[in-house]
């Protein structure tokens, strides 16, 4: 049985406005990774990951930098237990 892992993430910096969103989840459905993305009120961005260690670990490296309009100034990451997310969604 493969391991899942479960983390939140955080971005904060210029991550609204410049395809945050549309390239998280892009990269997620390429990584074959689950979970959500969202807008915050306070201009940041939130994000679940849950899927295998190394896929997840290659999602939260690029949060770091994000989409090429992005300016990444900060990522929090939160280790929490899997729920067994389905597919990729952009939270509105």
């Amino acid at each position: 049985m493969t391991e899942i892992v479960r983390r939140r993430v955080v971005v904060s910096g210029r991550v609204q406005g410049v395809w945050f969103r549309d390239s998280c989840r892009e990269h997620a459905r390429q990584h074959g990774v689950q979970g959500w993305v969202r807008n915050l009120p306070d201009g940041r961005v939130e994000a679940v990951f849950e899927g295998p260690p190394d896929r997840v670990d290659a999602l939260v490296a690029w949060c770091h930098q994000g989409p090429p309009r992005a300016q990444v100034d900060d990522v929090e990451v939160t280790g929490e237990a899997p729920e067994g997310i389905r597919g990729f969604d952009i939270v509105r």
